[in-house]
């Protein structure tokens, strides 16, 4: 089989820790090579959703193809993947980076390397990329370049020092990076004889084309009319229309090796499109399929509830229309005694749960109300057998499990030096046992090991707070321990709330108990009668709070005379007071779910 290098086509993709300038980079290489003109040139243009224009983050990956004439007079097709810098989307950033041959690293000059520039590098490696390291912001005055490259080689160990220095906010030295690009990467490589075989990138839904199909075209070519088969599924389709981003689309006759652009095939179910799989021809398949990607791994769940039961055929279509363009987000329907009927859902991360939530609320106009995050144990019973747990409400009996086991994960934290006291003490808090702690440049990195279900309470605001904005934190899941777990239920007049039950380690359960309760006592109104709020573990109530009974002043119209005559009307109403205990319902407000399920500590 014969190998040819397409010299003229480079794929990159851009990886950054999060504000960093990656999409900022994009929005100038699209501005200088013409790919928009000035009109229509917005801030972040690849960041399409509402949100993430909002949020000033990126969250789906984006590609756009910009043609750029080099100074030595050739002119190259440039394929750009823009990725999320966030953790919870680190799998919009190893797709991408599989279709691609170099990465940008792009550092902030005046923060230097932050935890998920390190997480984001040593994918790319893992890619086998040829790395460029560009310098962002280098027009600030606080910019200090020389240490930044020094950092650069000393923690990820790549030479810095022909590193670009570059504002994209400004536009300057874009020049240099493009040039970076086409001089310093290598071109792809591919057979144009050989069978087609391309790599499903993405696939998003549009209700003109229906599914939009992302591929990067190993060998062979691929054209309008090509009878297609995804190699994964074993469904067949014909090609209708291909094109390419430049921004906008634009059709294409036929895509080449090397070359990324999407097509159309009349594919009804984003599901159908797996993300990873080998696209082939029916007629002549490829022997060897690419290797693919680990399929996404929800490892946060919780119940999603709309607020009026009447809503809940509307937020089941709504979570179908979603599952068509992220296929990380996955939902089963559950019911639940104190909020009906609701799904239960897994997520990558608190972001990825926050941005799914936001997406329902605005898109769609729904209210939901969210439980309380939890992650998957497992339980490994008496009989042998061995359930995965993800809604603690569901918790068989204690008596039948033999063990509880957790996730942990390996945390590391880069944070400025006079904080390091505080951030050591809130990861001890949280259960850690510390791994490792060394100095970049200025900077301590350390690295522990934590259980999940205490990061993913309200772990990053706490470390946010305490270290001004300044720390930065990246996480990979390791492993499953065995822990000291309990279920802990709240009780509001001795009934329990199936809502608000979590699964706690023995050692926090009262603290974590006493502060539910607290919560709970000022958000619920009170009543005519007293309502105890209790946390139990099992039978054993560790904590509790009453809400006092509203009352009537029934002797008002009593004045003077004998004791008695307030006795009776009093000892009356004590009577009708006790009688509403037994039958009152506490109505507990949907507010006091919601701010009860955002404890903060």
């Amino acid at each position: 089989m014969t190998t040819h290098t397409f010299d003229n086509i480079r794929n990159f993709s851009i990886v950054a820790h999060i504000d960093h300038g990656k999409s900022t980079l994009a929005d100038r290489l699209i501005q200088f090579t013409g790919g928009l003109t000035k009109r229509e040139m917005v801030e972040q243009v690849l960041d399409s959703m509402d949100i993430e224009r909002e949020r000033g983050i990126t969250i789906k990956a984006q590609t756009v193809r910009l043609d750029y004439t080099a100074q030595d007079g050739k002119t190259y097709i440039l394929n750009l993947m823009d990725t999320p810098g966030h953790v919870d989307f680190a799998y919009e950033v190893s797709r991408s980076l599989a279709a691609c041959e170099g990465s940008l690293l792009v550092v902030d000059a005046s923060q230097g390397v932050e935890a998920q520039t390190l997480a984001n590098v040593y994918h790319a490696l893992d890619a086998n990329h040829e790395i460029v390291p560009v310098l962002n912001k280098a027009d600030l005055p606080a910019a200090e370049p020389e240490r930044v490259k020094e950092q650069i080689e000393e923690v990820i160990g790549l030479d810095a020092s022909q590193a670009v220095l570059i504002s994209a906010k400004t536009g300057l030295n874009i020049e240099g990076v493009l040039e970076a690009i086409v001089t310093r990467l290598p071109p792809p490589s591919g057979d144009e004889t050989a069978p087609l075989k391309a790599l499903l990138v993405d696939s998003w839904y549009d209700a003109y084309l229906g599914v939009v199909v992302l591929v990067r075209v190993i060998d062979g070519s691929l054209k309008k009319g090509s009878d297609i088969t995804m190699i994964g599924t074993d469904a067949r389709y014909v090609v209708d229309k291909i094109g390419v981003f430049k921004p906008k689309m634009t059709d294409v006759e036929i895509l080449g090796p090397g070359e990324v652009g999407f097509i159309t095939a009349q594919i009804k179910q984003v599901a159908d499109t797996r993300v990873g799989d080998t696209i082939t021809e029916s007629k002549r398949k490829t022997t060897t399929p690419l290797p693919g990607f680990k399929p996404a791994q929800p490892v946060v769940f919780c119940g999603l509830f709309p607020v009026d039961a009447a809503q809940f055929e509307d937020l089941r279509a709504a979570m179908g229309r979603l599952r068509l363009n992220d296929a990380s987000f996955s939902y089963e329907m559950e019911s639940s005694a104190a909020l009906g009927f609701g799904f239960r859902c897994g997520f990558l991360g608190l972001l990825h749960l926050e941005i799914i939530q936001e997406r329902l609320e605005r898109e769609f106009n729904l209210d939901l109300i969210a439980t309380a995050p939890s992650v998957i144990y497992k339980l490994k019973m008496r009989d042998g057998s061995e359930i995965e747990l993800h809604n603690p409400a569901d918790m068989p009996d204690v008596m039948k499990i033999e063990a509880v086991q957790e996730p942990w994960i390996r945390a590391t934290i880069l944070t400025p030096d006079e904080y390091l006291g505080s951030v050591l003490k809130l990861c001890q808090d949280r259960r850690g046992s510390q791994i490792d702690l060394n100095y970049v440049g200025k900077r301590a990195m350390v690295v522990y090991d934590l259980p999940l279900n205490e990061v993913v309470f309200d772990f990053y605001d706490r470390l946010k707070s305490i270290s001004k904005g300044y720390a930065s934190f990246d996480y990979n899941i390791t492993d499953y321990r065995e822990g000291d777990l309990v279920k802990m239920s709240l009780l509001v007049n001795a009934e329990p709330v199936d809502a608000l039950s979590m699964l706690v380690h023995r050692t926090r359960a009262e603290y974590r108990g006493r502060a539910m309760c607290e919560k709970l006592k000022e958000l619920i109104p009170q009543h005519l009668f007293q309502i105890p709020i209790q946390a139990a573990l099992g039978g054993k109530i560790i904590a509790r709070e009453t809400i006092s009974a509203l009352r009537k002043d029934v002797t008002a119209k009593c004045y003077g005379g004998d004791i008695s005559r307030k006795r009776k009307l009093l000892d009356k109403q004590k009577e009708g007071k006790k009688r509403m205990r037994q039958f009152g319902r506490v109505e507990i407000p949907q507010e006091a779910f919601i701010a009860a399920l955002k404890m903060e500590d």
